[in-house]
């Protein structure tokens, strides 16, 4: 498969994000990625979901979603990571971003949260949704969302390992709110970062199917 690699610089608001953009020959869709608390674009699971996203004809979008600055501010009180409002405003910035610029074509968005970033990329597709097709979590937070949660339309999965008992259960709570454009998916032997072997592949194997069906039939539908 012919595939096109750069790095991008993304501006929303008044700062300017880097992301890497990953486009397929002929991409179906797109999916913009929200990595979790102390993490970035660089981060090896998101990265190795991506690749399986690219594999399906899917292209992808790993950003950055805090400046240097904020970075610095971060490692010491931990704050900006946390702040689901200002990360989901930046993800709706990009989500706008690819809409009018259109890298990977007039293709539908996607969005995979991790963690935090969970939190961030529901509340950014509650504030977009003409614009966000398919919503997945990863390991989750979507509590975090808040009261964000019962304005989600989007189909959304979430993804949880079998051995994060709380993550589970605040998942099971968020599933109430989001209700029947939301599943529940739990990855047997699974701990928080799916580190055990083969748990990512199954993420990113859901994943996957998850985008496909609801990015790529969206794209048949528009063609």
């Amino acid at each position: 498969m012919d595939e096109q690699s750069s790095t991008v610089t993304i501006p929303v608001g008044d700062v300017q994000l880097p992301a890497d953009l990953l486009l397929p020959a002929d991409p179906a869709g797109v999916v913009l990625f929200a990595h979790g608390s102390g993490s970035s674009r660089h981060s090896p699971r998101n990265v190795a979901v991506a690749r399986t996203l690219n594999g399906r004809g899917l292209a992808t979008v790993l950003v950055d979603l805090l400046t240097p600055a904020e970075e610095e501010v971060d490692a010491r009180t931990a704050e900006p990571r946390f702040d689901i409002g200002l990360l989901a405003g930046r993800l709706a910035g990009i989500v706008d971003w690819l809409a009018a610029e259109r890298p990977a074509g007039n293709v539908p968005i996607g969005l995979f949260g991790a963690s935090t970033g969970a939190a961030a990329a529901l509340v950014a597709a509650a504030s977009r949704a003409d614009r966000v097709r398919a919503v997945v979590s990863r390991g989750g937070r979507p509590d975090l969302a808040g009261a964000a949660l019962a304005r989600v339309r989007t189909p959304t999965l979430l993804l949880v390992g079998g051995l994060d008992e709380e993550v589970i259960v605040l998942n099971e709570q968020a599933l109430g709110e989001l209700g029947e454009v939301g599943e529940l998916r739990v990855v047997p032997g699974a701990t928080h970062l799916f580190e055990e072997p083969g748990t990512l592949d199954q993420v990113a194997d859901q994943a996957g199917a998850w985008f496909s069906d609801h990015l790529v039939g969206e794209a048949v539908r528009r063609s």
